[in-house]
């Protein structure tokens, strides 16, 4: 079977269910009720990997058949402990969604691409890696697929769902999937934490305790008007930057009690309502932005068994606190004012009590699911959100052919609101590569006006 898009045809050789080697007894696992505030929506990441070096042993080339096979296999043994990726979510009398661990597996595809590595086009992966790369999950919780490419490299690709597992979750069980693949490797069989399903860490409180503030960040589906026509719907456009850590710094030295995320979050805050300004009646409209915020560590309630249980929980424990400004104001004022303003919608959502009070929020709205506002607020100006992936486990997404060439989340979700995810640079030389999902026009007039600050991701970058 041929996938062509553009210029790059992918063939699907093998489709094969992955299931864990040792099943654990068949069982539902709820949901949190954190989990619940996920909509069904998938999320992709890639790995990307030169040609293997020749084995020291027989001192030949792996093949791509040898690679897919430890894939396999290390998958496989992963699963164990990751059992809730080998199940299918189905819904329970409620009508809310479940996890049934029931040990169905995992669709492997295997597939071969007519294109080389270093032909790639990063910057634009809606033409080369939507649809061909990044598999789209058909059944399950999990899809994986691996690609072998003309030059004897391999991409290796995984799609989850969002409602099972947050990008954390996802990091622990990649890191957990490599280490399988090289067990005789030292420090690596045994660094990996194994995950946390204890539901009861987010059990809402008898009576619950909600603050105003949670009613405008979340509001339950059956509040939401009906979607816009599809022809009146916002294009939005994947891109893939690299940020200079020069720049990042400059950023920041305009707010220099802020983070570098806080500072390149208000920097693009700024990029977006100066693109809405080009858009006419513009002195009343309001530009958003939300920031994903992890709850882990705050849930941690200073107690050691309870921290070391959230630092592996399994699942999603996020909040998306967000502020929304007028688009002159962001315009004219200074770069220093808005990453305060970032700073502080973060500061109210970055405690105990918030988290703990979003739990309550849920439980009172129960079984009708909660979305966050962010995502529904498109009617009213652009808006966007900003997931950080600064830990993203790329240095040890090492399966025993070397280390990662490029790698990055793909998230083309299909909503109303941009999503923007900055990564570390695969060079480790303090550069950022920044995922972006945003309108098109947004996008060129970033590029015009910023394009000091956003520069095409390309193979010459990667290849320093």
């Amino acid at each position: 079977m041929g996938v062509e898009n553009g210029e790059i045809t992918v063939n699907v050789m093998n489709v094969e269910v992955v299931a864990a080697v040792v099943p654990t007894q068949e069982h539902w696992l709820p949901l949190s009720n954190l989990d619940l505030l996920l909509p069904q929506v998938d999320v992709g990441v890639f790995f990307c990997y030169k040609n293997p070096k020749p084995s020291d042993d027989t001192n030949k080339m792996m093949s791509f058949g040898s690679m897919v096979g430890s894939l396999k296999k290390a998958l496989a043994q992963a699963l164990i402990s990751y059992y809730v990726f080998a199940g299918e979510v189905v819904p329970n009398n409620m009508g809310e969604p479940e996890v049934l661990c029931n040990n169905r597996g995992v669709d492997f595809v295997e597939a071969q691409a007519d294109v080389e590595l270093m032909s790639l086009n990063f910057y634009n992966p809606d033409d080369t890696i939507e649809g061909k790369f990044v598999p789209k999950k058909k059944n399950g919780v999990l899809a994986v697929q691996a690609t072998s490419l003309k030059c004897g490299g391999i991409i290796v690709a995984c799609t989850f769902d969002h409602r099972v597992a947050d990008a954390y979750s996802t990091n622990m069980f990649l890191v957990s999937w490599a280490e399988m693949a090289q067990p005789t490797k030292p420090n690596m069989a045994s660094a990996s934490r194994h995950p946390c399903f204890r539901r009861s860490l987010l059990s809402p409180r008898r009576p619950g305790s909600i603050h105003p503030s949670l009613h405008r960040m979340y509001v339950p589906a059956s509040a939401l008007p009906p979607p816009p026509p599809s022809a009146a719907a916002t294009t939005l456009r994947s891109r893939i930057y690299h940020v200079t850590a020069e720049q990042l710094h400059r950023m920041q030295s305009l707010a220099a009690t802020r983070t570098k995320l806080e500072c390149f979050s208000a920097f693009l805050w700024k990029m977006v309502a100066r693109a809405a300004s080009r858009d006419g009646n513009s002195d009343r409209v309001v530009a958003k932005m939300g920031i994903v915020v992890d709850g882990r560590r705050r849930l941690g309630n200073d107690d050691n068994e309870r921290e070391a249980m959230m630092d592996c929980y399994f699942g999603n424990v996020l909040s998306i606190p967000f502020g929304g400004k007028l688009v002159k104001e962001l315009v004219e004022e200074p770069l220093g004012f808005v990453a305060e303003a970032v700073h502080d919608f973060l500061a109210a959502a970055a405690t105990e009590e918030h988290f703990l009070g979003l739990i309550d929020w849920v439980e009172a709205h129960r079984p009708v699911p909660g979305v966050a506002s962010i995502y529904c607020s498109h009617t009213e100006g652009p808006a966007f959100v900003v997931s950080s992936g600064l830990r993203f486990p790329e240095d040890k997404m090492d399966f025993g052919w070397g280390k990662v060439v490029f790698a990055s989340y793909h998230f083309p979700w299909g909503g109303e609101a941009g999503y923007v995810m900055p990564m570390q640079s695969p060079l480790g030389n303090g550069d950022w590569v920044v995922y972006m999902h945003l309108p098109k026009r947004h996008l060129e007039i970033i590029e015009s006006e910023a394009a000091h600050v956003f520069r095409p991701l390309t193979w010459d970058y990667l290849n320093q």
